[in-house]
């Protein structure tokens, strides 16, 4: 938390040892667990015969399901970086997962889409997700409930780190 005093900011001490030790676990599991996902993604298809696609490129595909959007979109809404999408969406264009148009009103803009190869992409992780939601619970041990309280703490992460952004706190 930053503070402002006489146009000079300054930081809020760190509640205690034992926050700080929690903040900083929680920051490596986020970022290890979004590996870990693109690692059971790659899996998948490899055991699918897809091994073509990378996991980014095929989470890529299950975002964008069957919605028709722009690479604008699917940065605001959180899923990609921007040099990474656009890169990440050319290929797969090249590969025939995805189609593309030009916006009729702003010809500056792509629209994009799955093909029938992206469908059938789309279909086998959400066909991943499916077989967890059978075990998670049971195997990993993770309630309904957890998983409500993890994700209200990682919006409101989402939020607060947005703001530092937008407000370059």
């Amino acid at each position: 938390m930053a503070l402002v005093l006489d146009g000079a900011r300054h930081r809020a001490p760190a509640t205690d040892e034992t926050f700080r030790n929690e903040y900083l676990q929680a920051l490596r599991l986020i970022e290890r667990l979004h590996r870990l996902l693109l690692d059971v993604i790659k899996n998948e298809f490899d055991r699918m015969g897809g091994a073509e696609l990378n996991s980014v490129q095929a989470l890529l595909l299950y975002n964008i399901g069957e919605s028709e959007l722009t690479a604008g979109e699917l940065k605001t809404r959180g899923y990609y970086l921007g040099s990474n999408v656009s890169y990440n969406l050319k290929k797969l264009v090249d590969m025939g997962y995805i189609h593309y148009k030009r916006s009729e009103t702003d010809r500056r803009s792509v629209r994009v889409s799955l093909t029938q190869k992206g469908l059938e992409a789309c279909t086998i992780v959400q066909k991943l997700y499916q077989r967890q939601l059978g075990s998670v619970e049971a195997v990993a041990q993770v309630s309904g409930e957890e998983l409500k309280t993890v994700n209200k703490s990682l919006v409101r992460l989402e939020r607060y780190w947005s703001d530092q952004i937008r407000y370059q706190l």
